[in-house]
């Protein structure tokens, strides 16, 4: 694998996903990376959030900088849709992403499974390395 320049992570306030972005973060501070957060919302987040998805983002620059991220290479996206898709869309060779990191599983666990099905289509289907990061791995 080249140098890593641009790391794409999934992120939805989950404790699975803050591990992802830490460790996605930690990498990107260390390889002076660009890192992007995306937040994907779907019809469901749609029905329950009134307001865009401003603590998450929020809180995603704090654990960004945290890990000692400079604040220009750190980029928030929120899009429409669901989380597999628009990741997806990131991995196509047409964009610069390197490397695609997500947490095991988010909102939608399913017991006794490993991985969530996020996580499981990624791998399958992703045109780039893709980093599945357990909760407790940060």
């Amino acid at each position: 694998m080249s140098a890593v320049t641009s790391i794409a992570v999934g992120y939805d306030g989950s404790p699975d996903s803050k591990s992802a972005l830490r460790w996605a973060a930690n990498l990107a501070a260390q390889c002076h990376a660009r890192l992007m957060a995306l937040h994907a919302v779907g019809l469901l987040g749609h029905a329950r959030l009134a307001t865009k998805a401003t603590p998450h983002r929020d809180e995603a620059v704090r654990i960004a900088m945290d890990a000692g991220l400079e604040e220009v290479a750190f980029r928030w996206m929120e899009v429409d849709g669901n989380p597999c898709s628009a990741l997806l869309r990131l991995a196509d060779p047409a964009t610069p992403v390197d490397l695609l990191v997500v947490g095991s599983r988010g909102g939608g666990q399913h017991g006794g499974s490993l991985l969530g099905s996020t996580s499981l289509e990624l791998v399958e289907h992703a045109g780039v390395p893709v980093v599945v990061v357990p909760a407790l791995a940060v």
